[in-house]
């Protein structure tokens, strides 16, 4: 099972037998809106807080996927997921209502990535049958707790990002006719420096690159392998920086194509999003719905989804630390097993 160094070979092929996303409004005004479960016509959900929100995302993006799947929660072995609030309360929470044997995790964005490669590995070995893998973020719960609440109206540089309001949830199983995960590369924490929270794309896009150059070094193959390789959400600041990186590296990144989620849930002429798109849900959302969508009607047979995930917090930030950042990678492809 272990290649390389830091990579996982699935040679059972775990299988993505169902997904869901649940997002908010913003991001159902943008140009994926067609791809996902759920929309929201109210962030607040009808509930009293932002946090109790995030909550419900998560939520019904687990219920519907489990759905999706024909399965019961009864039926579902374990659940791994985790969010950007602190002590991943949103998942936890969530956790509560589903009453699934629970693995909470924190990888700050690369959460979705995170959580899949865990599910698979285990699916894998035989651990379990059937897992959820998830993760969620609000925007308003996400700007209260890392930035400035939206109340307070202040202005945003050019490099800022917008948090997502989504969530993304997969029941991974030992059978199915969904897409297949192949392997996955478990990221190094690569801090270089940056301290600026309104500059996530630049602090993330080094360990991205990392991973990247990690999994085809560990599974020697090259960028071609794939008909499409996506970073989390580096957006239009953090992907113009692993484009660079890439031709220091002489990684030949033109043998495919090579987009980001940040730069895909939102439109940049009718949204104002400065960078582009976060969040733990960024990836989620664009994965589970408008990339495996993509797989399934045959426009993509193999891609390598890279989330990538800022460690920072309010405590750290405020006593002067720079920003220490992970990607973690999974290869998908299509076909299932039965």
């Amino acid at each position: 099972m272990l290649k390389g160094h830091q990579s996982w070979i699935f040679e059972n092929k775990p299988n993505i037998k169902a997904s869901a996303t649940v997002v908010g409004p913003f991001e159902g005004r943008g140009p994926l809106a067609g791809d996902f479960d759920i929309i929201h016509g109210d962030s607040m959900l009808e509930e009293e807080s932002w946090e109790k929100a995030e909550k419900i995302l998560i939520e019904q993006a687990a219920k519907l996927a489990i759905e999706k799947a024909g399965l019961t929660k009864e039926q579902v072995q374990f659940h791994i997921g985790g969010d950007l609030m602190n002590q991943i309360i949103s998942t936890s929470f969530a956790a509560r209502t589903l009453s699934i044997p629970y693995l909470g995790v924190f990888g700050a964005c690369s959460t979705s990535m995170e959580s899949l490669a865990l599910a698979s590995a285990l699916v894998n070995s035989g651990a379990a049958k059937f897992i959820l893998a998830g993760t969620c973020s609000h925007n308003s719960s996400v700007e209260k707790q890392f930035r400035y609440p939206t109340e307070y109206g202040s202005q945003k540089p050019p490099t800022a990002q917008y948090t997502v309001t989504g969530a993304g949830a997969a029941i991974v199983s030992q059978e199915g006719e969904g897409p297949v995960i192949a392997s996955a590369t478990i990221g190094r924490v690569i801090d270089m420096g940056i301290t600026d929270p309104f500059n996530m794309g630049a602090a993330m896009a080094p360990a991205a690159v990392d991973t990247i150059q990690a999994h085809f070094r560990d599974l020697q193959i090259e960028p071609g392998y794939y008909d499409l390789i996506v970073t989390g959400d580096l957006a239009k600041v953090g992907y113009e920086i692993a484009c660079k990186l890439f031709e220091k590296h002489n990684i030949p990144m033109h043998q495919t194509e090579y987009a980001d989620c940040g730069m895909m849930i939102y439109d940049y002429d009718t949204q104002m999003v400065q960078a582009g798109a976060s969040g733990c849900g960024c990836s989620a959302v664009v994965t589970y719905g408008h990339l495996l969508k993509r797989m399934q009607m045959g426009e993509i047979k193999r891609m390598l989804v890279v989330a990538t995930g800022a460690l920072l917090s309010p405590l750290s930030y405020q006593q002067g630390e720079s920003i220490p950042c992970i990607a973690h990678a999974v290869a998908i492809e299509s076909g299932g097993r039965s």
